[in-house]
């Protein structure tokens, strides 16, 4: 498997398994036992994904009974919306850890530039009841900082920032951002972004590389409007490439951010799907193909998540996109 160096976390396997709305116990208990059966290695949570209980228990029968070492994995998780206060950091910090049944995970992201008020017994904030709170980086980033010194992750990172609130970091940081994890399919490339944090050391992972087609069921699920995704797997260019290669379309939207050194994070619980995903390093994307694919951007007007179903979130000075 093609690593990532990831600073102060060790090396980043650059295919690992993305947790998003998996919620069903049973379902989720077999597809993470199928996919480090067949060696994934990376797996992607976060404390509002409410599954860290179930991929903690997973981890710890591995771990336990022999047939893995904790330096073996790469676990990402993520501070939500609710902990973006520099009062909150260490709290969610340890409440993951705890779902997780770990000591310390690989890499501790900031999932979202703006923070709400924080409601107990709620993983997310009820609308009728969510404030949006002033979010100090600065001060933030240095309770991140402390987790790193108390030895709860070997490396932080964000995760939604744009370029501006990147430098920001880097500009304070005593420990640097090892990563940025954005948003990024073939519509939405943010091609100045990727740049910026590869020069930087800034190892950058793409979430939802396949677009999103389970981002409806989501907003219905909460109670939120619906709108109008794009189904990337079906566009009639990615089509054509994954026949010329004869792999299927979401290898081939996984493969072309591997050839830019991006990690890919794509969710599945379904098993064959989880294979294709990381049979992704048996072959490679010519010029051509590169030169389609990167013709598709769409700039902002791709975006699937603009995160909109935090009440007034675009009003928020921090609020990261369109800008």
């Amino acid at each position: 498997m093609k690593v990532l160096n990831v600073v102060g976390g060790g090396k980043m396997p650059i295919v690992g398994l993305g947790t998003w709305q998996a919620t069903n116990e049973d379902e989720l208990t077999s597809a993470l036992n199928h996919a480090l059966e067949i060696g994934y290695r990376h797996i992607d949570t976060a404390y509002v994904y409410e599954n860290e209980k179930v991929i903690g228990a997973v981890l710890k029968k591995w771990i336990s009974s022999g047939k893995l070492k904790r330096e073996d994995l790469f676990i990402t998780t993520k501070l939500p919306v609710a902990g973006v206060h520099e009062d909150r950091v260490e709290m969610f910090m340890k409440m993951s850890l705890e779902n997780l049944q770990l000591d310390y995970v690989d890499l501790y992201l900031i999932h979202f530039p703006v923070g709400t008020n924080y409601i107990e017994g709620h993983t997310i904030t009820p609308q009728d009841k969510m404030v949006l709170e002033k979010s100090d980086h600065v001060a933030i980033w240095k309770k991140m900082e402390e987790q790193v010194d108390a030895g709860r992750t070997k490396a932080i990172g964000i995760s939604n920032f744009n370029k501006q609130q990147v430098e920001r970091i880097l500009k304070c940081a005593r420990t640097k951002p090892a990563s940025l994890q954005v948003e990024l399919h073939v519509l939405l490339q943010q091609k100045g972004l990727v740049e910026f944090c590869q020069k930087n050391g800034i190892v950058v992972v793409a979430y939802s590389p396949l677009g999103s087609p389970g981002f409806n069921v989501f907003m219905e699920k909460n109670g939120f409007p619906t709108k109008e995704t794009p189904n990337i797997l079906q566009l009639p260019v990615i089509k054509k490439i994954a026949e010329k290669h004869k792999k299927t379309t979401g290898q081939i939207l996984l493969r072309f951010w591997i050839e830019q050194n991006v990690a890919v994070i794509p969710k599945s619980t379904n098993l064959e799907r989880l294979k294709q995903n990381m049979d992704v390093l048996s072959f490679s994307l010519d010029s051509d193909d590169m030169k389609q694919l990167k013709a598709m951007d769409m700039g902002e007007k791709g975006r699937i998540f603009d995160m909109d179903f935090l009440k007034d979130v675009k009003s928020h000075p921090e609020y990261p996109f369109g800008k």
